[in-house]
């Protein structure tokens, strides 16, 4: 009989909460808002630390990464921003947003 390894996904909310016990610096991002087809649901949450090491997921592919450098900032100078992402459909997949979909996220320094 063989074993299976099981995968662990633990909240991206638990994860900021140990990084802020540790010291760390960490900023939240969270999808509030979407339109059409969006890769992930309202509240869904990305965590960034000021390393740039990040946990959970608000999109992906360029959104992602637009998010976490949008987070670096927020560190910096400690002001919340939304961050609208939408598409046409003919570059939809390039960003990750398949269907020509929308999102808003608000991101934000947390303690």
């Amino acid at each position: 009989m063989q074993e299976t390894a099981v995968t662990e996904t633990r909240d991206p909310l638990m994860i900021a909460e140990d990084w802020m016990k540790d010291g760390r610096d960490v900023v939240i991002a969270t999808v509030v808002e979407t339109w059409g087809s969006a890769p992930r649901p309202i509240g869904s949450h990305l965590v960034i630390d000021a390393e740039g090491n990040f946990e959970g997921s608000v999109s992906g592919g360029c959104v992602e990464g637009a998010v976490v450098a949008e987070a670096a900032e927020v560190l910096e100078d400690g002001k919340p921003r939304m961050l609208e992402f939408g598409v046409a459909d003919e570059t939809a997949w390039r960003v990750g947003l398949s269907c020509g979909g929308r999102i808003k996220v608000y991101v934000e320094r947390l303690g």
